[in-house]
């Protein structure tokens, strides 16, 4: 029999939207045969990707896949605006940031400005808390475990920064889901960190940096972002929402080229095929548009009808391997 084939996962952040990401974990960690076709050597995410990633590595390392594919349906639940006063809450931010994304205008306030801010961040720890002890993270932590990355941005330092493993705190977390026009930055450090989506969206060279036993056969990125635009944006909703999809885009392009090249200077001999491997590149894509500005929508209808998309995304993927 052969060796089962390394997989690495990464997952692209994108606020809600990312509940497509937690359909299709739920279906890969429930279908695939991770005993004997498979071994996940990684998983990595970005903003809500990171979430994401977090609880799909912890079910994994902690229970196995079909834990893996609890939990992450599990944040999601619990994220949901279902309560009646989120509802209300939900609905009203989706109403502002529509008017947003269409151009009317709408004062600009700081997150440092605005009553009761910190009650989102703290929502969002509980959350996390309730479904990852992160006191075990180290613990879980072993050669054998797939590696854990988060990715966020140094402020300070104004450079790309992962966690990786044991570094990984609820403070790394919810700093890689800190839009600066939403939350606070998150202390970490001395130094203050945002979303993840300014950075490595998702992070993919930790994932190919690892050990050559290690390094994946195959890397799959869950992509919620459209790669491609028919036309020519011209509505301002239209520029908001492209602009929004090409900045979740580009770092993770040029990310994947570097793989690419790698893969190519191996076909053409001008690296030792003895020294480094080649890795096959697939993308799990939403292939839906839905607006940049329902990204902050927490409709329980809506992160559904996401994960359902990403279960059927998921499908289709395994169905043409």
């Amino acid at each position: 029999m052969s060796d089962p084939t390394r997989v690495a996962i990464a997952c692209q952040g994108g606020g809600s939207h990312t509940a497509y990401t937690a359909g299709v974990l739920e279906e890969l960690f429930r279908e695939c045969d991770w005993d004997d076709e498979f071994e996940l050597v990684g998983i990595s995410g970005a903003s809500g990707g990171a979430f994401n990633a977090l609880a799909a590595w912890y079910g994994f390392v902690s229970e196995g896949p079909d834990r893996a594919a609890e939990l992450v349906d599990a944040i999601w639940n619990d994220l949901a605006a279902t309560e009646f006063g989120d509802r209300l809450l939900n609905g009203w931010l989706k109403q502002l940031n529509a008017l947003h994304a269409a151009g009317v205008p709408l004062p600009e306030v700081s997150p440092y400005d605005v009553p009761g801010e910190e009650i989102g961040k703290t929502r969002i720890r509980e959350v996390l808390e309730t479904h990852v002890d992160f006191d075990e993270i180290e613990a879980f932590c072993t050669r054998e475990a797939p590696e854990l990355v988060v990715g966020t941005v140094d402020v300070n330092a104004g450079v790309f920064e992962t966690f990786v493993d044991e570094a990984v705190t609820v403070e790394a977390v919810l700093a890689s889901a800190a839009v600066p026009n939403a939350f606070q930055a998150v202390e970490i450090h001395g130094h203050y960190h945002w979303d993840a989506l300014f950075s490595q969206n998702p992070p993919i060279d930790d994932l190919m940096g690892q050990p050559p036993a290690r390094k994946p056969e195959e890397l799959w990125i869950v992509q919620v972002n459209p790669q491609t635009f028919e036309g020519e944006p011209k509505t301002v909703e239209e520029i908001a929402d492209r602009r929004n999809e090409l900045s979740g885009n580009i770092s993770m392009n040029q990310e994947l080229r570097f793989v690419e090249q790698v893969n190519e200077w191996i076909e053409d001999g001008r690296l030792p095929p003895e020294e480094f491997s080649k890795t096959a590149i697939h993308r799990i894509a939403m292939g839906k548009r839905f607006g940049a500005s329902s990204k902050i929508d927490r409709d329980p209808d809506f992160l559904d009808e996401l994960q359902a998309l990403g279960r059927e995304r998921c499908g289709e993927f395994l169905d043409g391997r």
